[in-house]
C-alpha cells in the first residue's frame, strides 16, 4: 500500500497574517464601494443593449408592399402570410421557430419590420408563441423591474476600468430607409408566355393582360407598380426585371 503524503499547510508568522487579513478587507471594501466584477443584478438591473440588438420583431404595415420577402428569406420558416381584411398579406412570426437572425428586418426595403431589446419574454403555452399581425403591430405591454442598465468600461488588457449606468428604451427609433424607387419591367417581351402568373401574383393591380390580334399581351402600369418583385421571382421565363427610377 502506498503512502499517501499530504500537502503541506504554509505556516505565516504574525506579521504576514496580519498583511494578508488587511489586503483581503481592503479588496472587499473597495467591491463594496466600486464594485468592478461583471455582476448584474437581474431583473433590477439590465446589461445594456445596442441599439441593433436583435429582439423581438414590430411591425408597420402602412409601409409593407407586400414583398413577401421577409416570408421568402426565413431560414427557420417561422414567418407566414396573414391575408387581411384589405386583401392584403401581412406577415406573422411563430416564436416557437424563430432564431432571431433578423434576416427578415434585413431584407425589409420599406423598414416595415423593425426590432427590439426585448428578448426576456414568457409565454404559458406553445400556442401564445404565434404573434399575429395584430400583435405584432402594437408594442407590447412591457413590465419592467429593472431600474437601470449596467455597461462596462475596459482598457486595452480587457481590465475592468469602471461600472457604467444609464436608462434604457427597448424601443428604438431607426432612421427611415432612403426613399430608392423600383418597378418591375419586362426585358424580352417576344418571350412571354403570356401564362398570366405575374398578373395573378400582383398584390398591387399593376400588371394586366389583353389580347391583340390573337396573341395575349401583359402590360405593367409603373404607377401602381410598388415594386415588390414578386412578379420577377414568380416569371417562368425570367424576362421580368426591377428597374431603379427617380
Amino acid at each position: 500500500m502506498r503512502d499517501v503524503k499530504k500537502i503541506a499547510i504554509p505556516e505565516y508568522d504574525a506579521i504576514e497574517k496580519a498583511r494578508r487579513h488587511v489586503i483581503a478587507l481592503m479588496t472587499g471594501a473597495r467591491e463594496a464601494v466600486t464594485p468592478l466584477t461583471f455582476t448584474i443584478h437581474y431583473p433590477k438591473e439590465r446589461k445594456h443593449m445596442p441599439d441593433c440588438f436583435r429582439g423581438y420583431i414590430l411591425f408597420t404595415p402602412e409601409n409593407c408592399i407586400n414583398c413577401w420577402q421577409c416570408a421568402f428569406i426565413c431560414p427557420a420558416n417561422a414567418i407566414r402570410m396573414k391575408k387581411a381584411s384589405d386583401n392584403r398579406y401581412y406577415p406573422t412570426i411563430d416564436y416557437a421557430k424563430c432564431i432571431f437572425c433578423h434576416f427578415c428586418v434585413d431584407s425589409c426595403s420599406r423598414g416595415a419590420l423593425r426590432a427590439t431589446k426585448i428578448h426576456d419574454v414568457a409565454y404559458r403555452d406553445m400556442d401564445e408563441m404565434l404573434a399575429d399581425t395584430e400583435e405584432l403591430v402594437e408594442n407590447p405591454d412591457v413590465h419592467r423591474e429593472d431600474e437601470r442598465y449596467v455597461d462596462y468600461v475596459l482598457n486595452e488588457d480587457d481590465a475592468v476600468i469602471k461600472r457604467e449606468k444609464g436608462e434604457d428604451r427597448f424601443f428604438v427609433e431607426i432612421p427611415p430607409p432612403p426613399d430608392v424607387r423600383f418597378v418591375a419591367r419586362c426585358a424580352d417581351p417576344e418571350s412571354c408566355l403570356g401564362c398570366r402568373i405575374c398578373e395573378h401574383v400582383c398584390e398591387s393591380g399593376a400588371i394586366s393582360s389583353v389580347v391583340v390580334n390573337g396573341v395575349r399581351e401583359m402590360r405593367i402600369d409603373e404607377k401602381k407598380c410598388s415594386g415588390c418583385g414578386l412578379c420577377v421571382k414568380e416569371c417562368a421565363m425570367q424576362i421580368l426585371i426591377l428597374v431603379r427610377v427617380r
